[in-house]
């Protein structure tokens, strides 16, 4: 495929599964690009032992050599990774883990310039600067939290202790204008009601997709995630109402429709419009 074909592809898809795999089994990278997941994330970090770290990172320089048809990023283990991915045609970003300040981001993105960024924030003082690091360069794409390691920063236990945390990623993204972030994965890949009541909690709460680590995770996330019949219906209403009516307005069903209003609603009927 084209370069300008896959470029064109990437455009038409909300993404909503994120697939990690590890960098040092390009076998089983190569199977996540045919999972069905709208973006894989090639590991070179906590998936990979440090006697193949150099490994992996050549193995996913072979990968990037050509681009792909399903968007390719990289988490990397250090900086040092960044010279050799970041001129590379297939590479669509990077994962930049243990993000603090935004002067990692400028450090970062004078390593990779025109290559974006996805800070991962996975400690206190990374949340605490969410919203300095979201606005840190226009390559910042999107950002996430990194829960196992803010966990152990943090010393919980509790799943809802995280729940500061991710409101206030949720408000950072929207504040600095990105998209809604992905939750991070769910651990356990043979419990998948675990998993589709987390993506059911996280949706409420702002978020918008999930890593995965397992393929058998993809289909939960993204039903999940997708509109239901009856919310595209109402956002259906919602636009019709405000293309044929001026100002402020009621439903029949008693709901106030206003600008906020149709925004959300064209939003629900965007991602209802996915392809693939």
């Amino acid at each position: 495929m084209s370069a300008p074909a896959v470029e064109a592809l990437h455009r038409v898809r909300t993404p909503l599964t994120w697939l990690y795999a590890p960098g040092d089994r390009p076998d089983v990278v190569r199977k996540a690009l045919g999972s069905g997941a709208d973006v894989v994330i090639v590991d070179l970090e906590d998936a990979v032992a440090p006697h193949r770290k150099a490994y992996a990172l050549d193995a996913t320089a072979d990968l990037l050599a050509d681009p792909h048809p399903v968007p390719v990023h990289v988490r990397v283990h250090s900086v040092h990774d960044i010279p050799t991915l970041a001129p590379l045609p297939g590479l669509r970003g990077l994962r930049v883990p243990k993000v603090t300040h935004a002067t990692d981001i400028h450090r970062i993105a004078g390593l990779a310039p025109d290559v974006p960024l996805y800070p991962l924030l996975e400690n206190a003082l990374a949340v605490e600067h969410a919203y300095a690091i979201a606005t840190a360069h226009p390559a910042v794409r999107g950002v996430a939290l990194g829960e196992a390691d803010l966990r152990a920063d943090l010393g919980v236990r509790e799943d809802s202790a995280l729940d500061w945390s991710r409101g206030r990623v949720v408000v950072a993204a929207r504040a600095a204008a990105l998209p809604p972030p992905a939750q991070s994965v769910h651990p356990d890949i043979g419990d998948l009601d675990a998993l589709a009541a987390g993506c059911a909690r996280g949706r409420a709460m702002g978020f918008l997709g999930r890593a995965a680590i397992h393929p058998r995770q993809l289909p939960v996330i993204e039903r999940a995630y997708l509109p239901t019949p009856e919310e595209v219906d109402a956002a259906r209403e919602v636009v019709t109402a405000a293309e044929t009516g001026r100002g402020a307005l009621a439903l029949p069903d008693g709901r106030f429709v206003d600008a906020a209003v149709v925004e959300g609603a064209h939003r629900v009927l965007a991602l209802a419009a996915r392809t693939g």
